[in-house]
């Protein structure tokens, strides 16, 4: 079926003065978040022995604001459909800059936890707020292709830029200057984009559902949490109840949406192949490079020994990749074809994670660097040409709501990723056999290993770090050809599911 795109209004194709300057606020918000998604990795070992939390809370730490986000994505999306865009992104901004200070000065791990579970909510107002603000900012397909293909870009820009500032400011101030960087951001955003912005919002959209909302936020924070709950302990009575609650939320949800005459998320949209494909390769793609993503960082700074600012820089490839690619993706879809660039990139990132199998503790920079810049490339294609894809297949008032599945489909594929690929990682570890004396701790993870050798004597500390780093090497290679495998069927997926797909070109649909 070839998609449908309704040809642009002379209305819609007059081009809104100032457009660009305001592109250049909405991507300051999506740069920041791309940066404290990242920066908390980093400062994960600091805030350990700052807050001294148990096991349990750490994880907390580290997840809740995932959780938080994934559940909130698609009410806040359907939240500024009906308010405003622009007032749901200024407020969620002011919020995001007032809740950042909280986790900065936080003293305890419960305050932490609180701290991070804010960021969240702020967090969910404003990346589908800013893909729907461009929706409706560039009527003109091809400016809205190049500046999704910005939008995409600054993202990707900002998971690197992330390590690299947040090692610097890790080796020189304490842990929480990592999240009071957001606030000068943060306060630039809020001042010019009053000024600059568009209000847009849906003109009859009905009443915010309490019910979807609570729906919705259960069931998908109860399925992430029993994803990663079964990565990190295995399957247990309870994390099966909570997967099963989520799983009926998650039902109720659907089922509440096809009976309201005014639902929260449109499930109609689901019935369009290209919306339904785009979502589902970005959801495979995030799925597939999670593993490499959540464990790369580890495998730079505790088997190669570089430090956390020369990890950042190690990571600098994929985003210089992204960034080149996703500013001609449009184009080169237009050229081609949506299918052609979207598969294309999804099999370019299959065959960089295949390359990845052969890593070692000792292979060079031009392997890992070349794969790396090859997954930045082909993420740069797909990524910012399924968002188009989504944007356009769309009506401009169910911009918010469109771009909301999209973003959950990143968390929920990084969820599964972290928990199918990560469990492979941490199954091939944990059986690593060290010399006589391996404290438990250390087949916990390699951060573990690393921390019980300081206590050891040198020879048996060696033999034990080159036993565990050994074994956490097989692993990552092992997940990265699960990964692979993943990326090459989307890719097959993609090929089939964007059959006659087109960008808009011009207001007028190709023939």
């Amino acid at each position: 079926m070839t998609s449908t795109v309704r040809p642009a209004s002379t209305t819609e194709a007059a081009k809104r003065p100032g457009r660009w300057l305001a592109l250049g606020v909405l991507v300051l918000a999506v740069l920041l978040v791309a940066v404290d998604a990242t920066v908390l990795g980093l400062a994960t070992p600091y805030i350990s022995e700052d807050l001294k939390p148990s096991g349990t809370q750490l994880l907390w730490i580290g997840d809740v604001y995932s959780f938080v986000i994934a559940g909130l994505l698609v009410s806040m999306g359907s939240l500024g459909d009906r308010i405003g865009r622009k007032r749901i992104l200024l407020i969620g901004a002011t919020a995001f800059g007032a809740i950042s200070v909280l986790n900065a000065y936080a003293t305890t791990p419960e305050t932490m936890i609180v701290a991070r579970a804010l960021l969240g909510v702020a967090g969910a107002t404003l990346m589908p707020a800013t893909l729907a603000l461009i929706r409706n900012l560039f009527h003109d397909p091809r400016e809205r292709s190049l500046a999704v293909g910005i939008w995409g870009a600054t993202a990707s820009a900002g998971t690197a830029v992330g390590p690299i500032v947040g090692g610097f400011l890790l080796e020189h101030f304490w842990w929480g200057s990592v999240f009071l960087i957001n606030l000068p951001v943060m306060a630039v955003l809020v001042l010019v984009g009053i000024k600059l912005l568009p209000e847009s919002r849906t003109a009859n959209p009905g009443p915010w559902d309490l019910a979807s909302v609570v729906l919705s936020l259960v069931g998908m924070v109860a399925v992430v949490y029993a994803v990663k709950e079964a990565a990190t302990h295995g399957f247990a009575w309870g994390t099966l109840a909570a997967g099963l609650l989520g799983a009926a939320a998650l039902y109720g949800f659907v089922r509440r949406q096809l009976t309201l005459p005014a639902p929260l998320l449109d499930m109609r949209l689901f019935r369009n192949r290209g919306f339904s494909g785009a979502v589902l390769a970005d959801l495979l793609t995030i799925l597939g490079l999670s593993g490499l993503v959540f464990f790369l960082s580890q495998y730079l700074q505790l088997v190669q020994g570089r430090r956390p600012f020369e990890a950042g820089l190690a990571e600098l490839p994929a985003a210089i990749g992204a960034v080149v690619a996703g500013l001609v993706a449009g184009r080169a879809a237009r050229r081609f074809s949506v299918r052609a660039v979207v598969s294309g990139g999804l099999a370019a990132i299959g065959l960089a994670l295949a390359a990845l199998t052969v890593i070692g503790q000792s292979t060079g920079y031009p392997l890992l660097g070349a794969a790396l810049l090859m997954v930045g490339v082909g993420a740069g294609f797909s990524f910012t040409v399924t968002a188009d894809v989504i944007l356009s297949s769309v009506p401009k008032e169910q911009a918010g709501s469109a771009s909301a599945v999209s973003e959950t489909a990143y968390e929920l594929g990084a969820a599964l990723g972290i928990a199918v690929l990560g469990s492979i990682v941490t199954g091939v570890y944990r059986d690593f056999t060290g010399p006589a004396g391996t404290p438990a701790a250390a087949h916990e993870s390699l951060g573990g290993a690393v921390e019980a050798a300081a206590g050891m004597p040198a020879h048996t500390a060696a033999t034990m770090l080159d036993a565990a780093r050994t074994a956490f090497v097989d692993g990552l290679a092992l997940a990265a050809g699960a990964g692979a495998a993943v990326l090459l069927a989307a890719a097959v997926a993609a090929w089939f599911l964007l059959r006659g797909q087109r960008l808009e070109s011009g207001g007028a649909e190709h023939p």
